[in-house]
């Protein structure tokens, strides 16, 4: 078994190697094994210069982000290691591939030179976790490239290419070859033209080059753009401190911000996200070597806004894909979208003309289902109704080749009625795009009872190949996402029939950091959409017995009020505009005086924010009880990739936990108490009440899983 860190011999070059695979992270155990490393080097004065280098696909790729949660947590021992190894008075080179991020850019800053392998991209990106880079990041990177460009590279956390890299002075040169023969043959270089020590920490940064106003303006758009992270915030002080400070000064600021960026809870809410997304990739049961199906070709049946949409997502990632409906009318109108969606991208500077016509070119259009006999994978994507998919799903079943998988793109309906419809259970899967399918990051990926193993390994592959999070989920209405939007939209409704107008009860939500209330946002997406939805529970006999149900929503789809498709819903528009509209709210009251509603002339953010969200927490628990979902965390990515949930709060069942499950109880309690709750919407879950007694997080609670425990054998 190979060491950590290994200090090698050749000639008299010491090669201080790094071997944490997958991706060389800086560990405690790794840190410590450089530091003991770094005293053999510093004794053995038969060596000339050093080489700092890792195996495997990668130079360091940052840090062990589970150190951040310990109570002990010190950048101490790495920070000391950094300054031994800079203050060397023997040549101290790295060798960088693959990516060089956060803590191991800082390594490599920390050393005299630097020479990258092409294809090596560096970057900052502690942000994303709510931090700042703490290992002198904040200092060094100023002073080699100015002021302006650390702070876009660390307030984006965006990864630079080569290029970038070398113009930037973070990188000195770029050779190819194997990284130990690139490295030992550059140091040589170095050496043979007797190249001095350079030490980043030494340069003094010249202040008269910073842009008049440059950190007045930064904090102005951090106030502005990034207020509820306070990692933005700090990193323009940092670097503030960096061009006006010497750099032992600069150092404790940077050091004093970290501290106080790592025990915030925004960061403590995003690095549970960080881990939650990379914990959603994995099933329960499942072998990670378990074999998977070939997706080389994609049929999609439905060539409307979503279809259209979901082909993007695969001609984006280079698979051939065909685009089918039932008139050659209808193939043309949804290409056509297509196309323009591309240009607009083209027009925002996002992609090139040549980019454009390349992705197009993986799209081809049929009226013909014949088209999808040779697909590997066929997502059905018509209208939401039972009867149709049904008729579509049977279909496919006879169209579709053997072994191909067959998904349905339903955002509400019984994946395992569709499946039946289909003959081929085994080979069917749900696959939940997100709208607009091309853009929001989610998918949900539902496994139905008979879904076969390999079928729901190869529908999270995928997800990960068209760069989507995917969340696996069990059967039951609305899945994990829109089963939670339920209850969201179920109350909405309801403080718009109480007296509530629709831009209170958006702007008390959006304040709490949702990228959009209830309100705008079933505008966004249909009224119409939404209605019909809950229409087709009702004639599944699958709502409650109360006529006030959704009333809103039904109402302004009956007059057509569809939202922004058709300039009225919940609002009235100018263009995109949403402005408040009096017969709407006539609509309200009326409908409010029909149902036997009493109005009130005023009701509190505080309530609006509670009646929304606890009853959507409540549902989240319930799906955990359920085993819907595997993990609170799962919960967590899909209101956030899926919903725009903050995640600087780290989705509701973080957010749930950070209230604390015994005040979310006791408001239930009230508002059942309150309305009498006849329909029993305000009844905490088992599993809620439960935690709340023990005082316990939901976060934590380790459930069933899907059926019990995973993929069965």
């Amino acid at each position: 078994m190979k060491e950590l860190v290994a200090l090698e011999r050749h000639g008299r070059v010491a090669v201080l190697r790094i071997n944490n695979p997958p991706v060389n992270a800086l560990s405690p155990a790794v840190i410590e094994a450089l530091q003991t490393k770094m005293d053999v080097f510093e004794a053995d004065r038969s060596f000339d210069a050093m080489l700092v280098a890792c195996d495997g696909r990668t130079f360091v790729a940052g840090a062990d982000i589970t150190m951040f949660d310990r109570p002990d947590f010190t950048t101490g021992p790495m920070n000391t290691f950094l300054k031994r190894l800079e203050r060397s008075d023997r040549l101290v080179v790295a060798v960088v591939h693959g990516t060089a991020l956060g803590g191991g850019l800082e390594l490599a800053l920390s050393c005299h030179y630097r020479v990258a392998l092409p294809g090596t991209r560096v970057g900052l990106p502690e942000i994303k976790i709510g931090i700042l880079p703490g290992s002198f990041g904040t200092q060094r990177v100023p002073r080699l490239a100015g002021a302006p460009f650390a702070l876009d590279m660390m307030l984006t956390g965006r990864m630079i290419d080569l290029e970038a890299a070398v113009k930037a002075g973070l990188v000195d040169t770029v050779r190819e070859g194997e990284p130990l023969q690139v490295g030992i043959a550059y140091l040589n270089e170095l050496q043979a033209a007797a190249a001095p020590v350079r030490r980043n920490s030494e340069i003094v940064p010249d202040a008269s080059s910073v842009p008049e106003g440059l950190f007045d303006s930064a904090r102005a758009l951090v106030k502005q753009q990034k207020a509820a992270y306070p990692a933005a915030a700090a990193v323009v002080e940092a670097v503030e401190a960096a061009v006006t400070l010497p750099f032992g000064e600069g150092e404790k600021v940077e050091a004093r911000l970290l501290e106080a960026c790592r025990v915030s809870p925004q960061s403590k809410a995003l690095r549970h996200l960080f881990f939650a997304e990379r914990q959603a990739s994995k099933i329960p049961g499942l072998p990670k070597d378990a074999e998977l199906r070939p997706v080389n070709k994609v049929g999609i049946l439905g060539a409307g806004t979503m279809g259209g949409g979901i082909a993007m997502n695969f001609a984006n990632a280079g698979i051939p894909t065909v685009l089918v409906d039932v008139s050659a009318a209808a193939v043309d109108r949804g290409l056509a979208l297509v196309r323009r969606n591309y240009e607009a991208s083209a027009a925002k500077g996002k992609l090139s003309a040549e980019e454009v016509s390349q992705r197009m070119k993986f799209i081809r259009g049929s009226a013909s289902d014949a088209d999808l006999a040779d697909c590997d994978l066929v997502i059905e994507a018509v209208f939401e109704d039972m009867a149709l998919k049904k008729k579509v799903c049977a279909r496919l079943g006879e169209v579709c080749k053997p072994g191909a998988i067959i998904a349905t793109n339903t955002s509400t309906l019984d994946v395992d009625q569709l499946a039946e419809s289909s003959g081929r259970p085994g080979d069917f899967i749900g696959l939940h795009f997100f709208s607009p399918a091309n853009v929001m990051r989610l998918l949900e990926v539902v496994r139905g009872r008979q879904t076969s193993p390999d079928v729901l390994a190869t529908g999270m592959k995928v997800a990960a190949s068209i760069r989507k999070v995917g969340v696996v989920s069990g059967v039951c209405y609305g899945f994990i996402g829109n089963r939670m939007a339920e209850p969201y939209a179920r109350e909405a409704d309801m403080l718009l029939l109480e007296g509530a107008w629709p831009g209170q009860i958006d702007a008390a939500i959006e304040r709490l950091g949702m990228a959009m209330g209830p309100c705008r946002m079933l505008d966004m997406a249909g009224v119409d959409v939404a209605a019909k939805v809950v229409n087709e529970q009702d004639k599944a006999g699958k709502l409650p017995a109360d006529p006030r149900y959704r009333a809103v929503a039904r109402r302004l789809f009956e007059l057509r009020r569809n939202g922004q498709k058709s300039g009225l819903g919940y609002y009235m528009y100018e263009g995109r505009n949403p402005m408040r509209d009096p017969d709407a709210d006539a609509i309200f009251a009326e409908l409010a005086k029909a149902h036997g509603i009493k109005r009130r002339a005023e009701i509190g953010d505080k309530e609006i924010v509670e009646r929304l969200l606890y009853p959507l927490i409540n549902e989240a628990a319930k799906i955990l009880e359920e085993g819907i979902a595997y993990r609170p965390g799962d919960v967590d990515i899909v209101w956030v990739a899926g919903y725009g949930f903050p995640d600087h709060r780290g989705g509701p069942v973080f957010m749930a936990d950070q209230i604390g499950l015994p005040k979310i109880a006791e408001r239930l309690a009230h508002y059942a108490s309150a309305t009498g709750d006849p329909f029993g919407y305000w009844r905490p879950s088992k599993l809620l009440s439960q935690l709340a007694r023990e005082k316990a997080r939901l976060s934590d609670w380790i459930g069933p899983g899907l059926n019990q425990g995973g993929i069965p054998s």
